[in-house]
């Protein structure tokens, strides 16, 4: 979840902005020979998708916060963990493309070179991309999985607050109610936290700091995707080749080196597979999150991640054995509430201005924004 944000973010705001969300099918309902698929196969087909999902979303927060703050592994190298990722990611893209080179056709997946011209065009929105994966994970490593929901929670209200500053859009007051229930929530958590004894600020700077990164970086990817004639593929190669050269100094700096030359695990197997688990993980993110998109729709598939989110809460609650309030549980119904409430506000205003004949297509895609 936490490296792949970026493909999530720029391909359910793609499938918003586009207008994709309001006739979206659920899946197809011909098969390529133009007869209909059964009920049941769609539905199956849907819930599998739907699955995997939520499997390989909750799984890979799980894998990041063993790697970032396990008691058993003892390292802390942050800035390496998320390194490696980006470099698993760079090289899963660049094997998948000649993959595909060598046999059929994929017009998914293009072929990736390495041109510096456009590196240097994609590298404002790389360095935003550094910061949205490096906050959420250090966010992760400094608050437990149960609150890493509501710590970085705040992306709708940066969005909305960035859509008026920077693109000068204005945002009805039922979205604004609904920001203000994320808000509420937000306070209510830090506040519950506080209380139980477990509240880490430097967790919540980086929660912050993550949910206005991931709010810029779906700005910046709207503006860079031309570049990369608007192949996610492309832009994800690119941000992870950046960011790989970019964390250099950033692990020299903060010493990261050196504690890697003194961790007892470095030559232990099992790290190393943990390690290519959890990039593996981030990378196939993006893939699912693309899936769920297609077999069902953009407001289906934020209903799934909130009913995930949901989920991933209860189970880490669960897994760490811990105890919360009547409150801090209050505390999340209020974000997974107004996030899936101004979702909805959006989608029908969305839908509104579609089926709207005298609407210009340039203000279609600024409502989908």
């Amino acid at each position: 979840m936490s490296r792949a944000q970026l493909t999530r973010t720029g391909i359910l705001r793609m499938a918003l902005g586009g207008g994709g969300g309001a006739a979206d099918p659920l899946l197809p309902a011909e098969d390529g020979e133009g007869r209909r698929v059964p009920f049941l196969l769609r539905a199956l087909r849907i819930a599998v998708v739907v699955c995997l999902y939520w499997f390989t979303s909750i799984a890979m927060v799980f894998l990041n916060k063993y790697l970032l703050d396990s008691p058993s592994l003892r390292l802390d190298a942050p800035i390496f963990v998320t390194f490696f990722q980006c470099a698993l990611t760079a090289a899963l893209c660049l094997g998948l493309s000649l993959g595909a080179a060598c046999g059929p056709p994929c017009p998914g997946l293009p072929a990736l070179r390495l041109d510096p011209k456009v590196s240097r065009s994609v590298l404002p929105l790389s360095a935003v991309f550094i910061g949205m994966v490096t906050s959420n994970n250090l966010c992760l490593k400094y608050v437990g999985v149960a609150f890493y929901n509501v710590g970085r929670s705040l992306t709708t209200v940066f969005n909305v607050l960035l859509s008026y500053l920077l693109l000068k859009q204005t945002t009805s007051l039922y979205a604004l109610l609904a920001c203000g229930v994320i808000i509420g929530g937000f306070w209510l958590g830090v506040d519950q936290e506080g209380a139980e004894g477990t509240l880490s600020w430097t967790g919540i700077f980086f929660g912050i700091l993550a949910s206005l990164c991931v709010s810029l970086n779906a700005i910046y990817t709207k503006k860079v995707l031309p570049v990369v004639d608007g192949s996610i593929w492309r832009l994800t190669f690119y941000n992870n080749v950046n960011a790989c050269v970019l964390f250099f100094p950033l692990m020299m700096l903060l010493g990261e080196f050196r504690t890697l030359y003194h961790f007892d695990k470095l030559g232990n197997p099992s790290f190393w597979g943990m390690m290519t688990l959890g990039g593996v993980f981030g990378f196939a993110i993006g893939y699912v999150t693309g899936l769920q998109i297609k077999f069902t729709s953009p407001l289906t598939h934020n209903v799934s991640g909130t009913a995930k989110a949901c989920a991933q809460t209860v189970l880490a609650v669960i897994y760490f054995e811990e105890t919360k309030s009547f409150l801090w549980w209050t505390s999340n119904l209020m974000v997974l509430g107004g996030s899936f409430a101004y979702t909805w506000v959006k989608g029908l205003e969305m839908r509104k201005v579609q089926e709207d004949p005298n609407v210009k297509s340039s203000e279609r895609n600024e409502t989908g924004v």
